[in-house]
């Protein structure tokens, strides 16, 4: 049903008076989604008009979109799309910064520790010797990545695994907030073989201090990138560091759409919000600044590459990942990740009359507020 705005108001005001473990019949689930879906269409009908609009879009072979030099777009994020997927590798459960987008958020000082001495990767603990036996029990992935929390918090530790990936010619990426890159550790992971490394610029509101580790870095590592979620507070801010961060010698920036969680959801409440093929539900101002970005990017033609890294990537990077595991037709691990769904975070949507709604029609009969929906 093409549901109008004003029904899907009525609608969710009721359904955000709710207890949270009451859940809804059929028909009611019926009018939700399909209040989700008319959102959904009207936030893709605006963006397309703003992709129109930016000259030089390329496409991965239609899994994401981006702009400018295609030598410099991320091999991870091939690996990622293209390869065996996106395999994480973890070992820090520390953080040296709060981000108030931070998937973690409010439990940063209760993530449970790997093991002494332990990497987990793909759910399993093992020890830097047992690298070689990984690699010749199962087959050799495309790629890895370093992630969950701040690796630089022990980065010494993180040598040793790196040139055993690297001896074993694994493209192998980091993710970095930056504050504690030097010299002297960013020529370790250089020399051990690491070959992208990707700051999180938004999480210091692109800092002086972190925009020089990031020249540094390129020093020593082949590939050196920005990849953060997209926020008005970092887009603002690199346009004020627009020069001196292009100016590092940068090969790519990751524009990340945020997505919200019940750890981050509460720092958006307010702002207007949607959901993408019912999985994750992401504040609209995310994806509508990076395709802004871009078109600037490329009217201003910066020599790096621009990648549109939003929640339709993330859905064609599960549909990859479980093809590539021998997965049924359809099989992905993308969804929401909310148990209930947040109704009253759709209400500021809702009421925004800059976001018309596509169609609309009437209500069926058994659908309209006031009768008894089962």
């Amino acid at each position: 049903m093409d549901i109008a705005k004003k029904d899907a108001v009525k609608w969710f005001e009721f359904f955000a008076q709710l207890p949270e473990d009451e859940g809804l019949p059929p028909r009611q689930q019926e009018i939700a989604y399909a209040t989700l879906t008319q959102i959904e269409r009207a936030v893709e009908r605006r963006r397309a008009a703003m992709l129109a609009e930016i000259p030089g879009l390329k496409s991965l072979k239609g899994r994401t979109l981006y702009v400018g030099e295609d030598a410099k777009f991320p091999m991870g994020c091939r690996s990622c799309l293209l390869g065996s997927g996106l395999s994480a590798i973890r070992k820090t459960n520390r953080c040296n910064i709060q981000c108030r987008f931070c998937y973690n958020y409010g439990e940063l000082d209760c993530q449970p520790p790997i093991g002494e001495g332990l990497w987990e990767i793909g759910g399993t603990r093992f020890y830097e010797e047992d690298i070689d036996l990984l690699l010749a029990a199962q087959p050799k992935p495309t790629g890895v990545s370093y992630v969950y929390l701040e690796p630089f918090m022990e980065i010494e530790k993180y040598e040793g695994i790196i040139r055993r990936f690297h001896a074993a010619g694994v493209h192998q990426h980091m993710y970095t907030n930056g504050t504690l890159a030097t010299e002297e550790n960013l020529a370790m992971l250089g020399q051990a073989g690491l070959d992208e490394l990707r700051f999180n610029l938004g999480a210091t509101a692109c800092a002086d201090r972190v925009i020089e580790a990031m020249g540094m870095a390129k020093q020593h590592i082949r590939r050196v990138g920005i990849e953060t979620p997209m926020t008005p507070e970092f887009f603002d801010a690199f346009q004020q560091k627009k020069d001196a961060i292009l100016a590092t010698g940068l090969d790519f920036i990751n524009c990340a759409e945020l997505h919200l969680n019940p750890n981050n959801i509460g720092n958006y409440l307010g702002e207007p919000m949607y959901m993408t093929r019912l999985g994750y539900l992401s504040p609209v101002w995310s994806r509508d600044l990076t395709l802004r970005f871009m078109k600037q990017a490329a009217g201003e033609k910066w020599p790096i590459a621009v990648h549109d890294c939003c929640n339709l990537t993330k859905l064609a990077r599960d549909l990859n990942l479980k093809a590539k595991e021998g997965g049924w037709f359809g099989q992905s691990g993308y969804g929401s990740e909310f148990d209930r769904l947040p109704y009253e975070a759709f209400l500021p949507t809702l009421y925004d009359d800059s976001l018309p709604f596509v169609h609309e029609e009437e209500l069926p009969d058994g659908y309209r507020l006031g009768q008894i929906v089962l």
